[in-house]
């Protein structure tokens, strides 16, 4: 019999975690943005608040958004009129429709990534999951194995109300599930209907209720994430080098989001770009100090885009070129800032510009790359990747 440490030893991985595969999916409803602000201020009956809605075209203007898809519906407003009232008591029936339809995204997103992982869904021992859209119990996870047919057994993780930064910490915990039980293969989703939980009339007072509706939109993204990948079978595209989280100082309510009788209300600071460009030097110089890489024009960069005002003012602090954060807004471009999956949508599109190009995962050629969140705290997940070249 083996010492205790032997024992526990055996039963962790050999090498970093990896991820597998990558799967995304979104409402069938998609919206222009260009004619967004006709949408919501007719649906929300405030066509007669015309100074109000010439800002909210300049706010989807600056928004550099073409397109989103959002679950709420023309219809699913008229049945549920006091949606638009931001002072009505609608939690109920809001979260009536998120415990249902926020599953049911998630398995759209989860059953790409499992196809092309090729894999039995027998072979899913973990189950991480977050979502900021509805709490229920049991939760969200509970409902996606229903409705994947996983395991009774699956082990699982549900993390409740994250918000942006939610896709860096699935990562983080599905690493270290990866890491620590050999032979793990851990299923990841991030799933949000921003515009369940959070849509609201206009109000002149409220600026933040503009801007989120200027920019948040609705979308799941599912990884399988494992260590020690069997080659003959899987095929892996970033190794998940090592992770970190980071509270920026004197920044607690800069970005907020209060859940209230009558939805989730999100309180946005005009100084988060500048705080987050202010301290990202720091996180990145503490995220690669064992990788020993301080030029962060060569590495490949999987950044939550937040809005354009943040991708702007971190390519202008550190220096970056241009095509650094290509991905970042294009992803923001076709699909707005959908919270917790956007970072995975983010990393999809990174691959699938390699597969373009014929080059290394990345699309860049680049053995590293960093994947960042930012959210409520301000809090900052760094993710160091390592492209893994599977062309």
């Amino acid at each position: 019999m083996g010492s205790v440490g032997e024992i526990y030893e055996a039963h962790c991985s050999q090498g970093p975690a990896t991820v597998l595969a990558i799967g995304t999916a979104n409402p069938t409803n998609c919206i222009y943005q260009p004619e967004f602000p006709d949408f919501y201020f007719k649906s929300t009956k405030s066509e007669h608040m015309t100074d109000l809605k010439d800002k909210f075209k300049r706010i989807c203007d600056r928004s550099t958004i073409i397109k989103r898809h959002l679950y709420m519906t023309e219809d699913i407003i008229a049945e549920n009129p006091d949606f638009y009232n931001p002072t009505a008591p609608t939690l109920d029936a809001r979260q009536d429709i998120m415990v249902v339809e926020v599953p049911k995204l998630a398995r759209q997103a989860a059953l790409k990534a499992i196809d092309e992982w090729g894999q039995p869904k027998s072979k899913i021992t973990h189950v991480v999951f977050t979502t900021i859209s509805g709490v229920d119990a049991p939760g969200a996870d509970f409902q996606l194995i229903k409705l994947l047919g996983l395991s009774p057994t699956v082990r699982r993780v549900m993390m409740y109300h994250l918000g942006c930064y939610g896709g860096g910490s699935v990562l983080h915990v599905a690493k270290d599930l990866a890491e620590n039980n050999k032979g793990a293969r851990v299923l990841v989703v991030c799933s949000e209907l921003n515009s369940v939980s959070g849509f609201k009339g206009p109000t002149a007072t409220d600026f933040h209720t503009l801007l989120g509706q200027a920019i948040f939109a609705d979308g799941a993204a599912a990884l399988i994430v494992g260590a020690d990948p069997d080659t003959s079978v899987e095929r892996p595209l970033f190794q998940l080098f090592s992770a970190g989280t980071q509270i920026l100082p004197d920044s607690d309510d800069m970005v907020e989001g209060h859940l209230r009788q009558s939805g989730l209300s999100i309180s946005l600071s005009k100084d988060v770009a500048k705080t987050i460009a202010g301290n990202i030097g720091k996180c990145m110089e503490e995220a690669f100090s064992k990788v020993g890489i301080r030029d962060w024009n060569s590495i490949f960069w999987v950044s939550h885009p937040g809005g354009p005002a943040i991708l702007d003012l971190i390519e202008k602090t550190l220096g970056l070129k241009e095509e650094k954060l290509k991905a970042s807004r294009k992803v923001l471009s076709e699909f707005g800032n959908m919270s917790s999956p956007t970072v995975m949508f983010i990393l999809d599109e990174m691959r699938k510009m390699s597969k373009k190009e014929g080059k290394a995962t990345t699309g860049e050629g680049f053995d590293w790359g960093v994947l960042l969140g930012f959210g409520p705290g301000l809090t900052v997940e760094t993710t160091v990747l390592r492209s893994i070249n599977t062309i």
